[in-house]
């Protein structure tokens, strides 16, 4: 498999090996290798591989989780944009989630709907305070806009992963990851500069037109992790990963959408600043 920027989809369960057969007069019960020759047969197997006994993952398993983690994070949001308090809760309760369920070697469907909550809360509270505070008010529909930014963008990069314009090779997964380590330093940096005023406020991404190219840049670097992310939810298809990773990949799928999303409204929110 591919690597891939989230790192959740690089912790996909591989398809189960079949447990290797007995060699006939050997001795060795199903499921050890024959030791060395001139060492003891031990007593306990020194090697087993689980049986596989769960369906391989399809398309439309993984299809109808996305669907699911989506449609519950929709909902979240217009309650989030209606109790724009619930922030602190949404955001708290998506970082914690969100490393629990990336940490965690089996995937937990609970927890991922609860992230799924928990980001649905804080992109609802998060588009109020821009849409209310941040955007001139002669501005309208700064979140449709960014929605519509972010539903192009998966086409874009959809289109571009399937029609194989672009391909993801292992050159492009180095320059990516190269890439992003630098725009998550950048960010950091911008991050402690806004505290001290820098860009009004926005850091370094309000910085004039450097700004807006570090802002640019953002969604360009978003935008192609969702073509990674196609690509690993390809080979997880074709490799036969359990069924339950369908959860797995709906929900890495989803921690690049949100970036994506909050990527775009903060380009268009400083474009359009008050």
């Amino acid at each position: 498999m591919q690597t891939t920027s989230n790192p959740v989809l690089s912790k996909l369960t591989r398809p189960a090996k079949a447990a290797p057969q007995p060699i006939p007069g050997s001795g060795v019960a199903t499921g050890t290798l024959a030791p060395p020759v001139g060492q003891p047969i031990s007593t306990q197997p020194a090697w087993t591989q689980p049986v596989a006994n769960e369906p391989a993952v399809t398309m439309g398993d993984i299809m109808t989780k996305c669907f699911l983690v989506f449609g519950v994070c929709v909902v979240f949001a217009f309650v989030g944009w209606f109790i724009p308090l619930l922030l602190i809760v949404g955001a708290i309760g998506a970082l914690v989630l969100g490393i629990v369920n990336a940490v965690k070697r089996k995937v937990s469907p609970v927890l991922v709907l609860l992230y799924a909550v928990c980001s649905g809360l804080m992109l609802g509270s998060v588009s109020f305070m821009y849409d209310e505070y941040v955007v001139n008010p002669k501005y309208t529909g700064l979140v449709l806009q960014a929605v519509i930014g972010t539903m192009t963008a998966f086409g874009v990069m959809l289109v571009l992963y399937t029609t194989k314009i672009v391909r993801v090779t292992g050159r492009f997964v180095r320059v990516f990851i190269g890439a992003m380590i630098s725009y998550a330093l950048i960010a950091f940096a911008s991050f402690i500069a806004s505290m001290f005023g820098v860009g009004g406020g926005w850091g370094f991404y309000g910085v004039g037109g450097w700004g807006l190219i570090l802002c640019l840049f953002g969604v360009a670097l978003a935008s192609f992790s969702l073509m990674l992310d196609f690509e690993a939810i390809s080979q997880a298809v074709k490799m036969g990963v359990p069924q339950r990773e369908a959860w797995r990949l709906a929900f890495g799928l989803l921690i690049t959408l949100v970036w994506l999303y909050l990527e775009i409204l903060r380009l268009l929110a400083i474009v359009n600043r008050n």
